[in-house]
């Protein structure tokens, strides 16, 4: 009955030794998966701070290219004008 009883005991003992084990390696990982996640984040950060410098950019492009649509216009507006001009002065 004593060797039994030692038996039960070894088993529990390699059973809570296995535990604690098991626990060291779950602690690890989420461990390296909260730096993983730090890491992550701060990407995404970087990322977010990239996406809005590139669009004030975008608006900025798009600002300057309407402003030089309307003065091509102008000065297409203005050749048209001095060709009639040319037209009205031969005639």
């Amino acid at each position: 009955m004593a060797v039994a009883g030692l038996e039960k005991f070894s088993h529990l003992e390699d059973k809570i030794y296995r535990t604690v084990e098991l626990c060291k390696t779950y602690k690890q990982e989420k461990d390296e998966l909260e730096r993983e996640l730090e890491l992550v984040r701060r990407d995404f950060n970087a990322v977010l701070v990239e996406k809005d410098r590139l669009e004030a950019q975008v608006e900025r492009l798009l600002a300057d290219r309407d402003a030089m649509r309307l003065k091509v216009e102008a000065m297409l507006d203005a050749i048209a004008v001095l060709e009639l001009e040319a037209e009205a002065s031969r005639k």
